[in-house]
């Protein structure tokens, strides 16, 4: 009996040695080119890092390419396993003291909040291979209240949260158009698709973008404002023909509180982009209030993402516009 006691006890070590020196191994960070930080990622393994300080869990997002460490800013990036457990310590590295620290919302990052519905950087590169083999005239760029109307990529995983999927085709029949919606993105995850393949080597005709209101738990209004300024800045910057429909953040919540508030200080702030860079302004939350400022279930089923009457009232606002941007 003691024999066998020892033996497991010997083996139990054994598991808990090997554990620890897996826990041992962070991934490795080092100096790229300019300036930028690349991360070495362990066989069989997915690199997910965090910016803010905080340590990588399932939620964060894939290490897909090098990163600008800004001021102010904190790496760390932990190795995981297929099954999403972790598979290393966590490797950190600390930008520079001096300088001026960003705006979260300034400051590109992958992220993967919603991995149990879809996966993030397989969206990515489908929408990356899509928007060079479409070539589309339209696109549709904001989170989860664009990715959950319809088009192409398809839903991967939030098919039957898609409810606008008729309207869709019966509004864009015939135009090409790519969905580059992403559940769970604010400004700065939109800011990393931009400037890692998704616009590159396209010049639609008209883009189209409502994003930040998955900011506004986490930044000012003024924060808020310039992720949405530089997210047009750099649709500008990547194709100067293309005319940016920038629309208004959607009213969220049953009834107007201090978030709808801010969602109108918002929108306030960005509304000043009008004429300026290709854009064109458009409010239309309107459409989707009742008397009394109140949002039904009949138009956004948990008062934030769009039921089929709700895409149906946002295609029929944003119809004589988007067709005027067509046109020129």
């Amino acid at each position: 009996m003691r024999t066998r006691s020892a033996r497991a006890v010997s083996v139990a070590i054994l598991a808990l040695t090997a554990l620890g020196a897996c826990a041992r191994d962070a991934p490795s960070i080092r100096n790229g080119p300019n300036g930028l930080l690349e991360v070495e990622t362990p066989p069989g393994t997915t690199v997910r890092y965090t910016l803010d300080g905080g340590d990588p869990d399932r939620g964060a997002g894939a290490w897909l390419a090098p990163v600008d460490l800004p001021p102010g800013y904190m790496l760390k990036a932990r190795a995981f396993s297929a099954d999403g457990e972790p598979a290393s310590r966590v490797a950190v590295r600390q930008s520079p003291p001096a300088g001026v620290r960003k705006a979260s919302t300034l400051v590109p990052v992958t992220q993967n909040r919603d991995f149990h519905i879809y996966d993030w950087a397989n969206r990515h590169a489908a929408c990356v291979a899509l928007m060079k083999s479409r070539q589309p005239e339209i696109v549709m760029l904001g989170d989860s209240i664009t990715h959950f109307w319809g088009g192409d990529p398809d839903g991967e995983g939030v098919a039957g949260r898609r409810t606008g999927v008729e309207e869709w085709n019966r509004f864009f029949a015939g135009r090409r158009v790519v969905n580059l919606g992403y559940g769970w993105d604010r400004t700065e995850n939109v800011l990393w698709r931009l400037t890692h393949g998704e616009f590159d080597g396209v010049s639609p005709k008209v883009v189209v973008v409502m994003i930040g209101t998955n900011n506004m738990d986490l930044n000012t209004t003024e924060e808020i404002a310039a992720g949405i300024t530089e997210i047009c800045a750099e649709l500008h910057r990547r194709s100067p023909s293309t005319q940016i429909l920038l629309l208004g953040i959607f009213p969220r919540g049953q009834s107007p509180d201090a978030t709808r508030a801010k969602v109108n200080a918002v929108n306030k702030r960005i509304a000043t982009l009008d004429g300026h860079a290709g854009v064109t302004y458009l409010d239309i939350g309107h459409v989707f209030l009742e008397p009394g400022d109140s949002i039904s279930k009949d138009v956004m089923y948990d008062f934030l993402h769009p039921s089929a009457l709700g895409y149906a009232r946002w295609s029929a606002a944003m119809k004589p516009t988007l067709d005027r941007l067509l046109a020129q």
